[in-house]
């Protein structure tokens, strides 16, 4: 059984940063692109940034693109999300999700088989 657990959210101020983790279980420890995404209230879920499975690739949204940056560690079993210069647009819960591919990274969640359950991230102005 595959398993997402998020880490790290929080209350922060504009301008703050925060990191995001993503502990990972089961067999797709390593063999899997990860991605993250988020979900504000009232609005759709939205992709944030994807890597590979080996972290040779990365995607970022054009809207975090400079002030996310997202990395694996597969010894760990986790991947990160390095979040700085927040803005108060950026408030959503952030949940983690397994891809189905290994290399490709899919701005759709469709593509994505596993989903934690999500850390809530608020920014105050």
């Amino acid at each position: 059984q595959v398993r997402l657990v998020e880490s790290g959210g929080g209350l922060v101020q504009a301008g703050g940063s925060l990191r995001l983790s993503c502990a990972a279980s089961g067999r797709i420890a390593g063999n899997y692109a990860m991605g993250w995404f988020r979900q504000a209230p009232g609005k759709e879920r939205e992709f944030v940034a994807g890597i590979s499975w080996n972290g040779g690739t990365t995607k970022h949204a054009d809207s975090v693109k400079g002030r996310f940056t997202i990395s694996r560690d597969n010894a760990k079993n986790t991947v990160y999300l390095q979040m700085s210069s927040l803005k108060p647009e950026d408030t959503a819960v952030y949940l983690c999700a397994a891809s189905k591919y290994q290399i490709t990274i899919s701005i759709s969640d469709i593509d994505y088989e596993y989903w934690g359950q999500g850390t809530q991230v608020t920014v105050s102005s």
